[in-house]
């Protein structure tokens, strides 16, 4: 079951869950996740993604992510979740309803910790760019607990720990 808001406000003041942490983000069930300052696009001559910075965007001059491109973001948030506890990213609907799509790849082992998460997305629409920048409202992180502790803590075996920074796959 999703933590309520009190234990989510408890978790990130005492274990430093979500760093920073904003109480304002808090909801009901969730925090909200804003985008952090880079992504990884593909460019013509190199199939991997290269990254980019979009630190100087902002809503009234966005990075403008075009109909069918596909980047990898970070969060603005580190996370650093408990061994009792998993997460899960969820993109905020207000941005599904422009367009943007999340590929579903945001479950969080507990033990992850000290790494923004990297988000896959792409823009769904046909003829218009969707438009992003760093610090906008991207999605919510989930948080269960655990019914035990696992005897395998992402913590020892995870190989996205401490990826500070949008992050390709390792393989």
């Amino acid at each position: 079951m999703p933590l309520p808001d009190y234990e989510i406000h408890h978790l990130c003041k005492k274990h430093a869950m979500v760093v920073p942490f904003d109480p304002d983000l808090v909801n009901p069930a969730s925090i909200d996740v804003l985008l952090g300052d880079r992504l990884m696009i593909e460019v013509p001559d190199r199939p991997e993604l290269e990254i980019h910075g979009i630190a100087e965007h902002t809503a009234e001059t966005p990075y403008l992510l075009q109909p069918g491109q596909f980047c990898l973001a970070e969060t603005r948030e580190i996370f650093n979740l408990p061994d009792s506890i998993a997460a899960q990213f969820v993109l905020k609907s207000s941005r599904a309803r422009e367009g943007l799509e999340h590929l579903l790849a945001g479950f969080c082992d507990p033990g992850w910790y000290g790494s923004r998460l990297t988000l896959e997305l792409s823009n769904a629409r046909r003829m218009h760019p969707i438009s992003i920048w760093p610090g906008m409202k991207i999605g919510q992180m989930v948080f269960h607990k655990m019914e035990g502790i696992p005897a395998r803590s992402y913590a020892c075996t995870g190989r996205y720990n401490r990826d500070e920074s949008v992050t390709a796959s390792k393989g």
